[in-house]
């Protein structure tokens, strides 16, 4: 209970790894909304060291106001997204929605349940290493108030349309000890499961080496700070402490709601250099290392 996706044991060398996602249109673009939903769906898998290999639509389409032409580029978007991942599409089922089209996946994949990846994992002294740069969430809300040049708005889609994929075959292959990705409950929300599952361990966070979208420093200082970030402020704020040095804006970026973000790898720090190289080697350009895994204190996310 409280992965990323669930696993049903089919024998000893062979489990099935099962989730879903879905939500509302984040960008202009309807092909890249498709795209973005599918790498996000996928997400769940890959983080739990799996290999997805079925996936079916979850459709909510306001038929009467909106042009089938839309949602048809939807799903050819994620369609292109599957493809890229190998992922069979079986199906999947289409209800009206009054008012506007939502829009996931349901994914089912297999895992080697001897060598399934979880959040509680975590040793003291690994160093923890994000795949994608943070801001999504602060960067969609300037967006709906036209506030976003067009070069941020594509490169913050294109990294939510990236799977994570490459990441996950690279972490299973250099022999990471725990792994989770970055999506709505921000990076603080995420690493606190992490935490809270390892027991007797906490988290330190370097917030000057958090990898950030262009202009994320700017509207955040402007307070563009969505209300599914606020609210998981409220919700774990009392389990990060910050140092005196960490400005408002950084505060902020921790519980900052991502919409398919990058993975959270935890490693040994003898081996953090080689996974940093191989990911940066295989594509994963922007993977940072960004914290450790600390004794005390206990049960507690510490960002300076």
């Amino acid at each position: 209970m409280g992965e990323d996706a669930g696993i049903y044991k089919l024998r000893e060398d062979l489990a099935i790894v099962v989730t879903l996602d879905y939500f509302n249109p984040i960008v202009k673009d309807v092909y890249m909304y498709g795209q973005i939903a599918a790498a996000n769906a996928l997400s769940d898998v890959y983080a739990m060291g799996g290999d997805p290999i079925i996936a079916m639509n979850i459709v909510c389409f306001p038929a009467a106001s909106m042009d089938l032409n839309i949602l048809k580029e939807v799903l050819r978007g994620a369609a292109d997204k599957l493809k890229e991942a190998n992922v069979v599409l079986v199906g999947g089922h289409t209800v009206i929605d009054p008012v506007e089209i939502k829009y996931g996946l349901s994914i089912v994949g297999t895992v080697d349940p001897r060598r399934i990846l979880t959040k509680g994992s975590l040793e003291i002294g690994d160093k923890l290493i994000l795949t994608k740069p943070l801001g999504t969430g602060i960067i969609n809300n300037a967006l709906k108030g036209k506030m976003v040049d067009e070069e941020t708005e594509a490169e913050v889609a294109r990294s939510m349309a990236t799977l994570n994929k490459k990441a996950s075959e690279i972490a299973r292959e250099v022999g990471v000890h725990a792994c989770t990705d970055i999506t709505g409950f921000g990076l603080a929300g995420h690493l606190y499961e992490m935490v809270e599952k390892s027991k007797d361990k906490g988290i330190k966070i370097d917030s000057s080496s958090l990898p950030l979208f262009p202009r994320v420093e700017e509207f955040a200082k402007m307070g563009l700070i969505p209300p599914g970030t606020q609210r998981n402020r409220k919700f774990r704020g009392r389990k990060v402490e910050f140092s005196t040095s960490v400005p408002e804006w950084r505060r902020w970026i921790m519980f900052d709601a991502q919409t398919s973000g990058g993975l959270v790898l935890s490693i040994h720090p003898e081996k953090a250099e080689e996974l940093l190289m191989r990911l940066h080697e295989g594509g994963v350009e922007k993977a940072t290392t960004i914290g450790e895994v600390i004794r005390e204190p206990k049960g507690k996310i510490v960002v300076e």
